[in-house]
């Protein structure tokens, strides 16, 4: 990645104190939730009819889960306002985050217009969960302050993100990025090369393709498939991942022992891995089965239990380590 892009204006990523949120729809306006609770200013852009009115409805919707998150300084749903122009989004903050359709000829384009449009101290970050940031800066007069940071839905309670710049990125803009995101609530994954999909979209679509696999072969249901891992290893995995999970397989020796005993067994022809054809009657038990689970429920019932258990699930983890660490 390039070395150059620093620029004397911009503060340390603890001192920023504005932000800007260029499209403010399921991913943006969580991103603006998460950093209205960390006391920022909110300064959005997008063009849709109807946005504001929808972004401002939803922060008031959500607060009650922010403020059981915990906020953060002088939070408030007052520090949100909307501009009319890129260029008025630019002038008073520090970072963009961008998170718009993902149509790689769009955010090209689009990429190129901020990047003339906002100071050159200004970082622009996208949300994008797949394309890389090389392909995302071809147009960019000055490349070198664009970044990604990819994050998990819903951003404002899922603490995660992935953090990683293209080859005309500054080395220093993706050390800064993820020093801003890490000190403004997300653990963060600062990648060292560019990855399709990155880290966590790959894992989950591992599952997800032989999750597809079991349906098309008729080995199991949906509900079943859903039961095995929120049940199963996703109970361990909200406290700890798959590589220290797997660890803990070989009890006092740890992944070597795992490794020793389970190896063999990794030549196993258990997983497929490989997308099964998405045929009609794969599409219709698949939708079949998503019906049967929501048994009656909106969807937007089941999204709101979700977060609801999400904040439950963080504060439990969180208090438990922080009595730990007192200890």
């Amino acid at each position: 990645m390039n070395v150059n892009g620093g620029q004397s204006e911009r503060p340390a990523p603890a001192d920023v104190t504005a932000v800007g949120i260029l499209g403010t729809g399921v991913i943006g306006g969580s991103w603006a939730c998460h950093f209205l609770r960390y006391g920022l200013d909110v300064v959005a852009f997008d063009l849709a009819p109807g946005a504001e009115e929808r972004l401002r409805k939803r922060v008031l919707d959500v607060w009650p889960q922010l403020e059981e998150l915990g906020l953060k300084g002088d939070a408030s749903p007052g520090k949100l306002r909307f501009v009319d122009s890129l260029k008025e989004l630019g002038q008073s903050v520090s970072i963009i985050q961008e998170s718009t359709p993902e149509d790689l000829a769009a955010k090209q384009t689009l990429f190129a217009e901020i990047d003339a449009a906002v100071p050159g101290h200004v970082v622009i970050s996208s949300s994008t969960s797949g394309f890389p940031m090389t392909q995302i800066q071809a147009l960019c007069a000055n490349p070198a302050r664009t970044v990604v940071c990819h994050p998990f839905t819903p951003p404002h309670i899922v603490p995660f993100c992935e953090v990683v710049g293209g080859e005309k990125t500054a080395v220093e803009i993706v050390d800064w990025a993820a020093d801003f995101f890490q000190h403004f609530g997300k653990q963060v994954a600062k990648m060292d090369q560019e990855l399709y999909g990155f880290i966590g979209n790959r894992l989950q679509d591992a599952i997800w393709r032989e999750a597809l696999h079991m349906v098309a072969n008729n080995e199991c249901s949906v509900s079943d498939i859903d039961k095995s891992i929120a049940y199963g290893p996703g109970l361990r995995w909200a406290i700890f991942g798959p590589c220290m999970n797997m660890a803990m397989c070989g009890g006092e020796g740890g992944m070597a022992r795992m490794l020793d005993h389970f190896g063999p067994s990794l030549k196993e022809p258990w997983t497929r891995l490989e997308s099964p054809e998405l045929t009609d009657q794969l599409y219709a038990d698949m939708v079949a089965g998503a019906d049967e689970v929501l048994a009656g429920r909106s969807m937007t019932e089941l999204m709101q239990e979700r977060d609801e258990l999400l904040i439950r699930i963080r504060k439990t983890i969180e208090d438990y380590r922080a009595e730990k660490q007192k200890q």
